[in-house]
C-alpha cells in the first residue's frame, strides 16, 4: 500500500518548449547551417597540399602593383585572382587582363564584378589549377601567394615565362630572383622582377 501511495503521488515532469523557444532553436540552427554553407568555398582551399586562402588585396597592395606595372602594357595574368580586384584594376589601366583561380565561387563573383564594370568587360577569369595553367602567353604576371608555394612557383615561372616578362609578387617575395623594384612595406610589400633566362 505504501508503494502504491508513492507511485501515485510522485510528480511527473513533462516539459514542453514554448513556441518562442522552438523558434529560437530553429533560427539558431538555421543560421549555423547558413554560415557553414557560405564559409565552405572559402575554407575548403585549406584542405589542399598548399593552402591558398582567400585574402582580399588591400588598397596599398593594389597601389603597389599599379606602381610596379607603370609604363607596361600587353597581356596580364593574375595568379590566384580571388575576387578579381587586380584584374579589374589592370583592365582599367589598359591591360588585356585575365585571372586564374581554383575557387569556383570567387571566379563567379569576379566574372559578375567585371561584367558590371564597363571599363573591364574584356577581362577573363579561368577556373583552373595554377600548376597546370600555361603562363607563356603573358608579358605581365601578378601573384598573391603564400610562402610555402613561392619556390615551386618561381621554378614554374622560369620554365614557362618568356624573357622580359615582368612578375609582381605580393606579400611574399620569390626566393631566388632579385627584384628590380620594391614598393610598400610589411604585408603590403610588392616586389617587381624581370624574367631573364
Amino acid at each position: 500500500m505504501e508503494l502504491e501511495y508513492l507511485q501515485t503521488t510522485e510528480p511527473t515532469s513533462t516539459h514542453k518548449l514554448s513556441p518562442i523557444g522552438k523558434a529560437l532553436i530553429y533560427t539558431t540552427g538555421g543560421l549555423a547551417v547558413g554560415v557553414s554553407i557560405i564559409c565552405i568555398p572559402f575554407v575548403s582551399p585549406a584542405f589542399r597540399k598548399i593552402c591558398l586562402p582567400y585574402v582580399p588585396a588591400t588598397t596599398d597592395q593594389i597601389l603597389g602593383v599599379t606602381k610596379a606595372l607603370a609604363g607596361r602594357s600587353g597581356r596580364l595574368l593574375d595568379v590566384g585572382s580571388g575576387d578579381g580586384r587586380i584584374v579589374i584594376t589592370a583592365a582599367k589601366l589598359g591591360f588585356k587582363a585575365e585571372g586564374v583561380e581554383l575557387n569556383r565561387w570567387l571566379v563567379y563573383y569576379a566574372r559578375i564584378a567585371s561584367l558590371l564594370d564597363n571599363q573591364c568587360r574584356g577581362s577573363k577569369f579561368y577556373r583552373k589549377d595554377l600548376w597546370k595553367f600555361d603562363m607563356k602567353p603573358y608579358e605581365n604576371i601578378v601573384i598573391f601567394g603564400v610562402e610555402q608555394m613561392m619556390k615551386q612557383f618561381e621554378k614554374k615561372l622560369l620554365e614557362e615565362a618568356n624573357p622580359g616578362t615582368v612578375v609582381v609578387a605580393c606579400r611574399f617575395p620569390l626566393p631566388n630572383m632579385v627584384p628590380v623594384e620594391t614598393h610598400g612595406h610589411g604585408v603590403d610589400t610588392v616586389w617587381k622582377y624581370v624574367v631573364n633566362r
